[in-house]
Order: structure tokens, then sequence, then C-alpha cells
């Protein structure tokens, strides 16, 4: 069975591209636009890991994160986004609240290496 990953963004191309990616890659992928759909399709269909942009047209991404983590706490979660933050802020902050933190222009085989890392091919 192929493993579930949902990716939260409310940019459709982000989604398109690295839905497809990952479908490519090998794994089951469910994307939503809004953090209410994110929260509607992780009730029902659980996924095995959240990528998620931090600057979501519905709400702010590290809290629709802490929201799923009360739900899920056991699913990793990865914060894809444009915003560049400082490594001390990443360390310090983020790194308590997701498993890692990607810029949106990494290369989409970066985000690859990642995803796999944390939750296997």
């Amino acid at each position: 069975m192929k493993k579930h990953i949902l990716i939260v963004d409310d940019e459709a191309v982000i989604l398109e591209l690295l839905g497809s990616y990952l479908r490519n890659s090998g794994y089951r992928v469910t994307a939503a636009s809004s953090a209410d759909m994110a929260e509607e399709i992780a009730a029902r269909d659980k996924p095995c890991l959240v990528i998620t942009d931090l600057q979501l047209e519905d709400s702010d991404g590290l809290e629709m994160v802490a929201r799923l983590k009360s739900r899920l706490p056991d699913t990793p979660m990865i914060l894809l986004t444009g915003v560049l933050f400082d490594s001390k802020v990443v360390r310090e902050n983020l790194a308590k609240k997701v498993e890692c933190y990607i810029e949106k222009t990494a290369p989409l085989t970066h985000i690859l290496e990642e995803v796999q890392r944390i939750v296997g091919k």
C-alpha cells in the first residue's frame, strides 16, 4: 500500500507540481487548498506525512500544524514556504513543531529526499 501524503498550499501550481512529482515517486497524494480542507481530509484519511505552506489564505500554517498535531500526534509535518527564517529561529521554534523546514525554491529532488528520510519509500 502506498504511503499517503497530504499537501496543503493555497497555490494551485504548487499543489499540482509537488503532487505530481510525489505521485510519480510512488506516494499516494491528497491535495488541500485550505487549512479547513486539510483538517477534513486528515480526519477521514490519515496521512503518514503532511507538507504545508506557512502562509495559507484562510489560516496560519503553524496554527493548522498545531491543530493537526493535537489529533495526529505521531504524524510528521514538513513546512514548505517562501518565507526565509534565520537558522536560530528554525532551531528554537520551528524544530519543535515540524520535522523540517524547506524553502519553496528548493529542488524537487531535495523535497523528495526529505520525504524519504521521514517516511521511507
